[in-house]
Parts: C-alpha cells; structure tokens; sequence
C-alpha cells in the first residue's frame, strides 16, 4: 500500500545512476493529495510513466528536475553528482520543504532528510519522483540518441546491454560516455 505523507513532505528519487552514458536526473516532488497508479517507475510501462508525468506536473503542489552531467559524474564520481542534483532539485521546488523522503540508503547532509531503501514503491510523493526522473532521463537519451544515432541510446538508455556494449567497440566512445565507467574504461583499452 502506497503511504501519502501530504503536507508539505518532498519525495526525492533518481534515473540514470547505473548507465554508462548521460546525465543522472534527480526529481523533486510535493504532492498536493493522492495520484492513483504511482509506484517505482521501474514497474510502469512507457506509456504508463508518460500519463503520470503530465499528471503529477498538472497537480502536485510543487516539482523541480535537476540533472547532472557526465563531467560532473566523471570528476567527482556518480553518487556525489547525484547528491549534488538532489540538493539542485530541492533548491529549485518553490516551497521548501518541512521534511524530505529520499530513495535509497543516502541524504545530504545539508538538508534533514529521511533516506528509505524501497522507497519508491512505499511513498507516493518518492514514486511521483522517481517518474518524472526517469521521463525526463528518457527523453534527454532520445535527443542524444539523435545527436549520436550509432550507439541506440533510445532503445537501451545507454545501459550496459550487449548492443551497446558492441556499438562502444565498433564506433568507439563519445564525449557523453562515463569513461571511468569499468565496462567503458576496458573498452578504451581494448582500443588503444
């Protein structure tokens, strides 16, 4: 059962952490009342997620996006990029928050926060998160697929599948690979 926290309570979630290529996009949201169907955008169909996303920007009390690149990702390293993003996505919500939910098992130190492993599929306002990360993660890998239309960043969202693995070995590595990615870094020795 999906718990609604209300008020002013903020769910906090990302997409795109584990990918070998883009951003990490971090998502914000306060939800006004109940959204039937949220749950871990994981479980939801493209479609699915696409509805909820318009619904939940339509009628939460607040949301923010905030993303983080592959140079950050790269000089710092993807759980500090994604921390940072989250604390980009809480500043940018107009209403601050009187407590914040994050999936997973880290928060910032610099807000109170409440971290909850499974999260995404306990509390709305962090399911509601967890979709609009993940659409807007989806539709930033569709421009880059058309920006770099070798690699099928569309039908993987630049997992480390097998097609993406031998697209990586045949065309080689873009600017918007996580080199020190260990799947991207054996390729770029195996090119040398």
């Amino acid at each position: 059962m999906m718990e609604h926290r209300g008020g002013d309570v903020a769910g906090v979630d990302e997409a795109g952490r584990g990918p070998l290529a883009g951003p990490v996009m971090v998502a914000a949201v306060i939800l006004a009342r109940p959204i039937a169907g949220l749950r871990d955008s994981k479980k939801l169909r493209p479609p699915q997620r696409e509805r909820l996303a318009q619904q939940i920007r339509a009628e939460a009390r607040a949301w923010a996006i905030a993303s983080a690149g592959t140079w950050e990702i790269e000089r710092h390293n993807v759980l500090v990029a994604t921390l940072q993003a989250m604390d980009r996505a809480l500043r940018a919500l107009p209403i601050r928050p009187r407590h914040i939910v994050v999936d997973g098992n880290r928060v910032l130190p610099q807000w109170q926060a409440e971290a909850m492993v499974g999260g995404d599929d306990r509390v709305d306002a962090i399911a509601a998160a967890s979709i609009l990360a993940k659409v807007a993660r989806d539709r930033e890998m569709a421009l880059l697929d058309r920006q770099y239309p070798l690699y099928g960043f569309s039908r993987h969202q630049a997992y480390g599948t097998a097609a993406h693995l031998e697209a990586l070995r045949r065309f080689g590595v873009t600017p918007i690979h996580r080199r020190s990615f260990a799947p991207v870094a054996r390729i770029l020795e195996e090119r040398q």
